[in-house]
């Protein structure tokens, strides 16, 4: 094997690697004013019920990240094009558990309430949040320790560790918004905080 078919295979393995998952930020403008449109999950959901969020989710197999982004939004709140249009890409993020976001920017078109059909399985409402609101109220900020447990069978010795070794510990940022009872936290408040950068 040459460094050319080694280069190729790691560049397709990464690209190939894992679940992606995309979301779409969605933003329409009223009286010359941006908001932002989130989601309340439902809370029959397994994972993460009643949290706030945007539209998204993980890529069918051969899906981009922009076209999950589309189809996500549309199951979850009903709008396809062109109610809804994709914009540019957000700066990725990635997930604790070590997944890739990718957000975009979507601009909810004029009709858009009309055409919003929320799937009752995932959402449970829709609310809205001015733009200004983010960039003029700093987020809580928490940071919060994150620390290595190795299981009980982990070979110390073999690696050179003595009785006790100190595993480093490590911190994350947790940014958390609240607009009248809604909390925005976890990755979609990072997300926010990316938009808000660029303000």
């Amino acid at each position: 094997m040459t460094y050319e078919q080694l280069a190729a295979r790691v560049t397709a393995e990464g690209e190939t690697a894992g679940r992606r998952y995309a979301l779409l930020v969605p933003v329409w403008e009223e009286a010359g004013e941006l908001s932002l449109l989130f989601e309340v999950r439902s809370p029959s959901l397994h994972t993460q019920p009643g949290e706030v969020c945007f539209p998204g989710g993980g890529a069918e197999p051969g899906e981009g990240p922009q076209r999950t982004a589309l189809r996500e939004t549309a199951e979850e709140l009903g709008l396809v094009p062109p109610m809804v249009e994709l914009g540019p890409a957000l700066p990725p993020v990635r997930r604790r558990a070590g997944e890739q976001i990718y957000p975009f920017l979507g601009r909810l078109c004029p009709g858009w309430r009309e055409g919003l059909s929320l799937g009752k399985d995932e959402v449970a409402e829709v609310f809205s949040v001015p733009l200004s609101f983010f960039r003029d109220t700093p987020p809580e900020v928490y940071r919060c320790e994150q620390r290595t447990i190795p299981p009980a069978d982990f070979p110390n010795e073999r690696v050179g560790h003595p009785e006790g070794y100190p595993w480093k510990r490590g911190e994350t940022t947790v940014l958390l918004w609240t607009w009248e009872g809604k909390v925005i936290w976890g990755l979609t408040a990072r997300v926010v905080q990316s938009l808000v950068d660029l303000l």
